[in-house]
């Protein structure tokens, strides 16, 4: 996927992240509020439809045209998915079916991806901007303009918007208003996405470092230097942070302190964003690859090869990794073995995150299609 920056086209990832714990027990109909969904680790224990078992039985369910590349992933929250496009747009599909409920048109290029909470819709755009629409109607709430490209997906937690921009600033603002409560300046580009817990904003940062900020005032509480620019968006499990790096590696590190707990070396560069469940890290790799990784040691479970690299990050959802690469393909993995299940070819590479919610798969492709699949 091209990512647009400053004039240089480089190959992207699409991120996001938000708040933990904002729902602890399963309903009847569980959502994907944002990309790292509600914990942090895009893992989705509530899901009970597909499994093992029947996954391979996934069939296209509907998909959604847009007049652009689809490198956004999309939140899905009270029947409807929430999507961005490069034709500058951000789409309402109805989930069960795809319909267009409505779009918004911005300035430029939507890669941001959605977070939906309290009936609001927070997303960025590469025309410098963070906005807020109505999720019912599409309306535009506010927007807050930044220095730079929004690429980093929006965290919303406690009533605070966390967002970065390509103008090196950690953003947070007033999510009714989007007034601005303070930002938090790094030495290079955010398009990491952050991720909020206990009080903590965590985010990578183009000068090769994660960092861990006082989510109230900013402050930086510690800061952890790579050997690469931080693309990937932290995961946070159990106390331990998870991100990738453009220096091949995967870093386990104390949430409270920063110090390396291990780190993990593989063939390529890492803007795959780790997902976390049942004490495996599962993340993606431009040597082609998804790794599985035990999570307190690093040590390698199994690995998959694709056909092209793999900016996507996983989705786990009942024993399931879904992932996607720039062969075009989305995949569902057996999370134990890492053997091939089922997998749908698109119309164009995805870099596109998938979600999983209430047996259906939804991912975009640079095809300019928003697709849903699910079992017959």
């Amino acid at each position: 996927m091209k990512r647009i920056s400053i004039g240089v086209l480089i190959l992207c990832a699409c991120f996001g992240s938000m708040s933990w714990g904002q729902q602890t027990t399963c309903t009847a109909h569980t959502s994907w509020v944002e990309f790292h969904r509600y914990n942090m680790r895009r893992w989705n224990p509530c899901e009970k439809v597909l499994n093992v078992n029947n996954v391979a039985n996934l069939s296209l369910k509907w998909s959604y045209l847009t007049t652009g590349e689809v490198c956004s992933s999309p939140a899905v929250v009270n029947g409807v998915v929430y999507v961005g496009s490069d034709d500058f747009s951000v789409y309402a599909l109805k989930a069960s079916t795809g319909a267009n409920l409505w779009s918004f048109m911005t300035g430029y290029y939507v890669y941001s991806s959605p977070a939906v909470v309290n009936g609001v819709v927070y997303f960025g755009s590469f025309d410098h901007s963070l906005y807020a629409l109505s999720a019912d109607t599409g309306t535009k709430l506010w927007s807050h303009a930044t220095g730079g490209v929004v690429y980093s997906a929006p965290a919303v937690a406690n009533g605070v918007v966390y967002v970065g921009s390509e103008d090196n600033n950690l953003y947070a603002l007033n999510s009714q208003t989007g007034a601005k409560l303070w930002s938090y300046t790094t030495g290079g580009y955010i398009d990491s996405s952050p991720a909020v817990a206990d009080g903590v904003v965590y985010v990578g940062s183009y000068d090769k470092k994660v960092y861990a900020l006082d989510a109230s005032t900013g402050a930086k509480l510690w800061s952890y230097t790579t050997g690469g620019v931080v693309y990937s968006s932290p995961a946070l499990a159990n106390g331990v942070i998870y991100v990738g790096a453009e220096d091949n590696k995967v870093y386990a590190l104390n949430a409270k302190s920063g110090a390396k707990l291990w780190s993990y070396t593989i063939g390529g560069y890492i803007d795959s964003s780790p997902a976390v469940a049942n004490g495996v890290v599962y993340v993606g790799s431009y040597d082609k690859k998804v790794y599985a990784l035990n999570a307190s040691t690093g040590a390698k479970l199994w690995s998959y090869t694709t056909g092209n690299l793999v900016d996507s990050s996983p989705a786990v959802a009942n024993g399931v990794v879904y992932v996607a690469s720039h062969d075009h393909d989305v995949y569902a993995l057996n999370a134990k073995t890492g053997s091939k299940l089922w997998s749908y070819a698109t119309g164009g590479f995805v870099d596109g995150s998938p979600v999983v919610a209430n047996g259906v798969v939804y991912v975009g492709s640079a095809d300019g299609n928003a697709y849903a699949f699910g079992l017959k």
